[in-house]
């Protein structure tokens, strides 16, 4: 018999990453990540066969790896991994592909990422962040085995508009851009490298392309001596590049020693794709209220310096989770959007001669990667895909092109999904706005839930709100494992994408412009008005949940609405003055998403945020947040709380330590487990159908899986205590 899915099964659950396609088409090297513990995670390389033979294993189960990346000739594997380190700096390492021990190629203090092989195979290009000190001292290209880091400066002085993201503050540090001679590295060389910790030759094979008080990064290969690389500017004189949209793109010619900006675009930050001669992918947003603006993707010939825009023929927003790349043509251009509900890939000529095509749209597409025999076009090509949908969490698929068929390369979770109840949604499309709007949106039932039984039950409904929050929700992706464990513990979930969501177009996207709170509002009780209606859901007991802008949401809801019994808001901005004074460099939101700031209208952005109707609420609500975040403060959040309890309504904070903003998707596997767990107990407490009392009439832990873990640890000690 199947067993329902819980929270404390994360600790099974394995996803794939960052798939890449070996040179000669036959193989896809993956990162495979899963929970190791309650406070880490086990991420190691694994390589699967083409044709779905199988996969295995490549690299030392030690440390965390990342960015598997094929050499040109596919000999050889380079990726990150702290194995052997005291600390979490990932280094660059190479594996044989034929056998033979990894090595170590790097030894920097401002850890790897953004690797990227040059063409002939001799080089690595590659970003570290680091302070000036690190450059001048040398530590960016080797690190002194006496040297030790201090954890942070004492006192923290902040010259800078942005001086922290997500989870950790800059302190000095910029990203450059690096290239390391990976021969020269090898310690068994006549000339020892990069990578011997401390040898007089240490540092010698790593060199510094970029300098300065600037961020660089993106690095990409044209040809064996040109290297593209961006950096973050401001060409206003005497303006602030971390206020600025603005984006360089450069040339780094090695035969001629000299760099040349090739372009300036504007956006998030950009993922570049370039061909040996000359034409360079990017992606731009257009600058006026950014946030709200789609992102497009151009090509510029650097021969005539005309640039094109590719992606303007389609009302879809590229997204940064699958970069460009050129085909194996160098001819077309290959990336992904959301689109409606499930994620995208596209075709387009780097000419623009044509619109983009569509070539796969399935699930929630996290990493993909275009290969091929040399030439081939978009009828021909190879896909490799991190791909997740309703019935699983994530596995690695081959798109064929040519026979237009999808290959299944690995079951990463088979034994685990074998024993368990999967549900499948519902699609469904629902009228909003007076009928003036469609916005989708999906229903997951309980387990043994039988719609064509003559009395199928009641159950209570369980409401969740997205992020973002221009961002899209589908059947799968990072939320498969909380749909389907609150589906298990008896609710019927509903999520939607509302308005400001991406995957619908720029009009659907921008028709929250200074309208977070009623618009998005609007959508999603229409959802919940057309879910409710149906006979085996009880609609007066309906619990509200969201994290980021769903918990913005979550807060602007209880505050307008008595609808729902009880909510847990998660991870939320609810005052927006505090939030653009303390976020990082997601202010730009309110500038975007609202056209102002608090100087030009602090009274109407009071009035814009849950505080400012934290006076109506009635509804029992959870506060979840990270104690490190600074993408979405606390601080808001202890306002919102105090106001609550303030006028007496039944509330609580929980907050997780050492947890930045995406302790949903990445933080501490124990801490993922337990903030579901939280959100489950706080809605049984208040749901006619569980027989729990209220969360606040139990103690911290009761019901919860690291209770249990403590119990369980209190016993082994005294029993411990008794053997001795």
């Amino acid at each position: 018999m199947q067993q329902p899915i819980e929270a404390a099964d994360f600790h099974e659950l394995a996803k794939p990453a960052d798939p890449r396609l070996s040179p000669d088409g036959e193989r896809v090297a993956f990162v495979r990540r899963q929970a190791d513990g309650d406070e880490e995670y086990a991420a190691t390389v694994h390589v699967a066969a083409v044709d779905g033979s199988g996969h295995r294993r490549f690299s030392l189960a030690e440390g965390t790896d990342a960015e598997p990346r094929w050499s040109p000739s596919g000999d050889r594997i380079a990726f990150t991994a702290t194995r052997g380190a005291a600390d979490d700096r990932q280094q660059l390492w190479i594996l044989p592909v034929d056998g033979g021990e990894a090595r170590q190629v790097t030894d920097v203090v401002g850890g790897v990422s953004e690797i990227a092989w040059g063409p002939s195979g001799d080089r690595i290009a590659f970003v570290q962040s680091v302070t000036a000190e690190d450059r001048e001292e040398g530590r960016d290209k080797s690190v002194p085995e006496e040297y030790e880091p201090e954890d942070h400066p004492d006192p923290r002085v902040v010259d800078r508009t942005v001086y922290r993201s997500m989870q950790s503050y800059f302190d000095g540090r910029r990203s450059h851009v690096y290239v390391v001679d990976v021969d020269a590295a090898d310690p068994d060389a006549p000339a020892s490298g990069a990578g011997t910790g401390g040898d007089a030759d240490a540092g010698e094979a790593v060199t510094r392309l970029t300098d300065g008080d600037a961020d660089f990064g993106a690095p990409e290969w044209g040809d064996a001596e040109t290297l593209y690389y961006t950096e973050e500017i401001a060409e206003e004189r005497g303006a602030d590049p971390d206020d600025s949209e603005e984006i360089a793109i450069h040339a780094h010619d090695f035969a001629a020693d000299a760099v040349e900006r090739v372009h300036v675009t504007t956006g998030w930050g950009t993922a570049l794709a370039a061909t040996a001669d000359g034409r360079v992918a990017f992606l731009r947003t257009e600058p006026e209220q950014a946030s709200i603006q789609p992102t497009d993707l151009h090509v510029i010939d650097r021969a005539s310096g005309a640039v094109t825009d590719l992606t303007a023929g389609i009302d879809r927003s590229v997204s940064y989770d699958v970069p460009p790349q050129w085909g194996p043509d160098a001819e077309t251009v290959y990336f992904a959007t959301p689109d409606e509900g499930q994620t995208a890939v596209w075709s387009a000529p780097g000419d623009g001669s044509a619109d983009p095509e569509r070539l796969v749209r399935r699930g929630a597409i996290s990493g993909g990667h275009v290969g091929g025999s040399d030439g081939a076009g978009p009828d021909e090509v190879l896909v490799a895909l991190a791909l997740s949908e309703w019935d699983h969490p994530g596995d690695v698929f081959a798109y064929d092109a040519a026979a237009d068929e999808t290959t299944r390369l690995t079951e990463l979770n088979a034994d685990y999904l074998e024993e368990r109840h999967v549900g499948e949604p519902e699609e469904l499309w629902f009228e909003s706005a007076g009928g003036g709007v469609e916005v989708q949106g999906w229903v997951l039932t309980p387990p043994g839930f039988d719609p064509e039984a003559d009395d199928p039950g009641q159950f209570p409904l369980a409401v969740e709100v997205h992020g973002g929050p221009h961002a899209m929700w589908t059947t799968s992706g990072t939320m498969w494992h909380e749909f389907q464990t609150l589906a298990a513990r008896g609710y019927v979930v509903f999520w939607s994408n509302p308005r400001g969501s991406t995957g619908y177009g720029a009009d659907f996207m921008q028709a929250i412009e200074r309208d977070w709170g009623e618009v998005t509002l609007t959508d999603v009780m229409a959802g919940v008005e057309q879910v409710a209606d149906r006979d085996y859901v009880d609609d007066s007991n309906a619990f509200l949940t969201g994290g980021s802008f769903g918990g913005f949401m979550t807060g602007w809801a209880v505050g307008h609405t008595d609808y729902f019994r009880a909510a847990v808001a998660q991870r939320g901005v609810y005052d927006l003055t505090g939030f653009y004074g303390s976020t990082d460099g997601a202010y730009k939101l309110l500038e975007g998403d609202f056209d102002t700031t608090p100087s030009e209208e602090p009274g109407w952005l009071w009035e814009q945020s849950p505080t400012g109707h934290a006076h109506e609420v009635d509804t029992p609500t959870l506060l979840i947040h990270s104690e490190d975040d600074t993408r979405t403060p606390i601080c808001t959040a202890e306002l919102y709380h105090r106001i609550l309890r303030k006028n007496g309504v039944e509330t609580r904070m929980v907050r997780y330590p050492r947890e930045g903003h995406e302790l949903s998707r990445s933080g501490e596997p124990g801490h993922i487990v337990d903030r579901i767990e939280r959100i489950a107990r706080w809605f049984d407490g208040y749901s006619d159908h569980h027989d729990a009392p209220r969360a606040l009439d139990r103690d911290d832990n009761d019901g919860l899986t690291a209770g249990e873990n403590e119990d369980e640890k209190e016993q082994e000690n005294d029993d411990d205590e008794d053997e001795s």
